[in-house]
């Protein structure tokens, strides 16, 4: 089986395809172009850089283009990075395809959609069911096909859909173990708390982030699309405003993006369930990586730190 981006350790030699996640275009301190390039496959993706680049090559790798490289995986400021050596676009006679090197959510899409279905169907309050439904119907196929970020957690094809699966399996434990939760609220809070993303990023497989995305953020953009449901559906209320609460106040705290903190006992469940999930999603993939007895790189999103795999079983 052939070995990911992610499995290679410093000092070996990579020879196989990898796509362009993202390219930027730099001027080095002696005056030549450069072009850094994020390279990714199912496993991982790694930085580097393309040096003395061309106008050619500005044109030829791009985002979203899948790529032949040769080169020697090395460190920078302690992250890998793959020294290019040569690099070339793919040609039909190699036989492969952009979506063999696109990481999947590790739950089918088709399980994925069940689960949100049925929360749905357990809702009692015909307000938050009629909302959340109608979401979820209008935005369908970008909801099970999307990522839930550019880096960091769930950043792969459906995983907005498999991030939402996970909170919500969270959820129904923390109700049997918390009778008085209200149930329908966690659930809508839940499903449509990060579905603004929908229209901050650019797509599923390579996204970056839109316009609207950069200047608006899907925060505020998710509580305006509630409200604007709202009155399509002629639905008036607390539980709209409360739905917006939810939404813009699971970020947690004004640093991390939440315009108010979580002032409901709901939304304060729903910023922790994310938290737990996203940084679960983290780890489990950065310790994936490792061996027993090994650390994993800086994890940016949990505070620089670097997490110690144990070498013992269960």
């Amino acid at each position: 089986m052939k070995r990911g981006i992610a499995q290679y350790q410093v000092g070996e030699v990579f020879d196989y395809f990898l796509l362009i996640k993202t390219a930027a275009k730099s001027v080095a301190s002696n005056g030549k172009p450069f072009l850094t390039l994020l390279l990714k496959d199912t496993t991982g993706e790694i930085d580097s850089k393309l040096w003395e680049a061309t106008q050619e090559d500005e044109e030829l790798f791009k985002q979203g283009e899948l790529v032949k490289v040769h080169g020697e995986i090395g460190q920078f400021r302690n992250r890998p990075q793959l020294k290019i050596h040569s690099i070339r676009p793919v040609q039909s006679t190699d036989g492969v395809q952009v979506s063999d090197f696109i990481e999947k959510a590790p739950v089918q899409k088709e399980d994925l959609m069940e689960r949100v279905t049925e929360a749905i169907f357990e809702m009692k309050n015909a307000n938050l069911q009629r909302i959340t439904r109608h979401f979820v119907k209008k935005y369908q196929e970008e909801f099970f096909t999307y990522p839930a970020a550019v880096r960091n957690h769930h950043n792969y094809v459906s995983g907005l859909a498999h991030h939402i699966f996970s909170m919500l399996n969270i959820a129904q434990q923390l109700k049997n173990m918390y009778p008085e939760i209200n149930k329908d609220l966690l659930y809508a809070g839940i499903i449509l708390h990060d579905l603004g993303k929908i229209k901050e990023l650019s797509g599923s497989t390579s996204p970056s982030y839109t316009l609207e995305g950069k200047l608006i953020g899907h925060i505020p953009i998710m509580v305006e699309e509630i409200q604007t449901v709202a009155k399509e559906l002629q639905i008036e209320g607390e539980e709209v405003t409360v739905l917006q609460h939810m939404v813009i106040s699971h970020h947690g705290k004004a640093e991390w993006g939440s315009p108010k903190p979580p002032l409901i006992r709901e939304a304060e469940l729903l910023h922790q369930i994310d938290m737990i999930d996203a940084q679960m999603n983290t780890l489990n993939r950065a310790l994936k990586k490792v061996g027993p007895g090994e650390f994993t790189e800086r994890i940016y999103s949990l505070d620089q730190r670097t997490f110690y795999k144990p070498s013992f079983e269960e």
